[in-house]
């Protein structure tokens, strides 16, 4: 078979360039096509630059695939690719679609080398803003690092397989279930993330449906069993309150806070003076720093009340913590009371666990009702057509209810 017969010569090549910028100088630029033969074609701009297209036929429909600027690709290196280009043709292949494959090729092996602990730590920062706290963000990073990094940490995002998952999670699928959950759905999210960053090609091997819950163990209620907070015996609540207004620091007024609204560690520790109203009977917790993300009204009892006044003298000019951190402007740690409690040797109680206490005080020695409490803790109600119709947040109960709560843990207090 003949090939094309050339029509195009660099010096003609350069004297229809110079008359199209002589036309783009004037204003008067137009495209121009200069057909070599055999589908290579010099598409000239409006401004005078060039650049080389092979036009082919594909399935009934025109296809023009791009060859590179000129000068930078000569005629003679056009024509080379353009013969390429017919030789596919010849053998049934589609030469637009080959190229776009070894553009995909050289893009995965370029970013090959980029290992999972990279990709993890990237996504991380990618989505904490979506996240609620710092501390979720936090444990991703701690978790990852702790299960998945001693394994994969160095390995290429591309090239983590099953194998590699079962190693991470057989260990602790069955000793610490929840844990593995956790775990096999946050390596998940990173490697979809690295496939949709073209990191990665494939079926994502830490998917469970389908996939992992056909080779990992089947774990039992008990294993996945949520683990409880130990929380102390409302009983003892009252003595208890008693020790704790012995001691001294800050901890010790936000610990007090704490127990008497039922409120979540991270709540009271991020507890702003702006929160509070005027008459400092009412805390409003503002959604984004709620769990269920919904803004939460805190009836707050006298005793409550007396807390923030005797709190306030520490407020340190246009201090927003109620609860500051020695003489800077920063809430306490997330450790604080959990150390208030170590040093005054409480045992088989945790800080999250006077939750737990005030919910079964409410259930065992009051007449106030479940939704009542529920809404008190800011739980989201397990059943979506019941929430739909529970408007109220049920504010004039939920007073009444922790007034009788204060009453019963400061009883012994002077």
């Amino acid at each position: 078979m003949p090939g094309p017969i050339h029509k195009l010569t660099d010096t003609k090549i350069e004297a229809e360039l110079k008359k199209a910028r002589t036309a783009a100088f004037k204003g008067k630029g137009k495209p121009i096509l200069l057909g070599d033969g055999g589908g290579l074609t010099l598409q000239i701009s409006r401004s005078g630059t060039a650049s080389w297209l092979h036009r082919y036929m594909r399935h009934g429909k025109p296809v023009g695939l791009g060859l590179g600027p000129y000068p930078a690709v000569s005629l003679k290196a056009a024509r080379k690719k353009a013969e390429e280009i017919r030789q596919q043709l010849a053998h049934g292949k589609d030469p637009l679609a080959e190229k776009r494959a070894q553009q995909a090729e050289e893009k995965l092996a370029a970013t090959s080398t980029t290992t999972f602990d990279s990709c993890a730590a990237t996504y991380i920062t990618d989505h904490k803003a979506e996240w609620k706290s710092a501390k979720h963000a936090q444990q991703w990073t701690n978790t990852l690092a702790m299960y998945a990094s001693p394994i994969i940490g160095d390995r290429e995002i591309g090239s983590i397989t099953t194998a590699d998952l079962l190693r991470i999670l057989k260990p602790i699928w069955l000793t610490k279930n929840e844990t593995a959950s956790r775990v096999r759905g946050r390596i998940e999210a990173v490697l979809d993330w690295a496939t949709a960053h073209g990191m990665r090609t494939g079926e994502n091997p830490a998917r469970f449906r389908g996939h992992l819950e056909h080779l990992l163990a089947r774990s039992t209620p008990e294993q996945r069993a949520e683990k409880h907070h130990l929380a102390m015996a409302h009983e003892k609540i009252p003595n208890f309150m008693v020790e704790l207004s012995k001691q001294d620091g800050m901890s010790r007024w936000a610990l007090e806070f704490l127990v008497l609204t039922a409120c979540r560690t991270s709540e009271v520790l991020g507890a702003q003076w702006k929160e509070i109203s005027a008459d400092g009977a009412l805390w409003i917790i503002p959604k984004e720093r709620m769990k269920a993300g919904k803004e939460h009204r805190v009836p707050l009892a006298p005793r409550a009340q007396e807390i923030l006044e005797k709190v306030k003298p520490f407020k340190k000019g246009d201090g927003v913590y109620i609860f500051p951190s020695g003489s800077e402007d920063k809430p306490l740690s997330n450790m604080a009371l959990s150390m208030l409690l170590r040093r005054m040797a409480i045992t088989g109680a945790t800080v999250h666990g006077f939750r737990s206490t005030f919910r079964d005080w409410v259930g065992e020695k009051t007449t106030h009702d479940h939704r009542t409490a529920e809404a008190a803790l800011a739980h989201k109600l397990p059943d979506r057509v019941a929430a739909a119709y529970a408007r109220s947040d049920l504010y004039e109960k939920r007073l009444a209810m922790m007034k009788d709560w204060a009453a019963h843990c400061v009883a012994g207090v002077a």
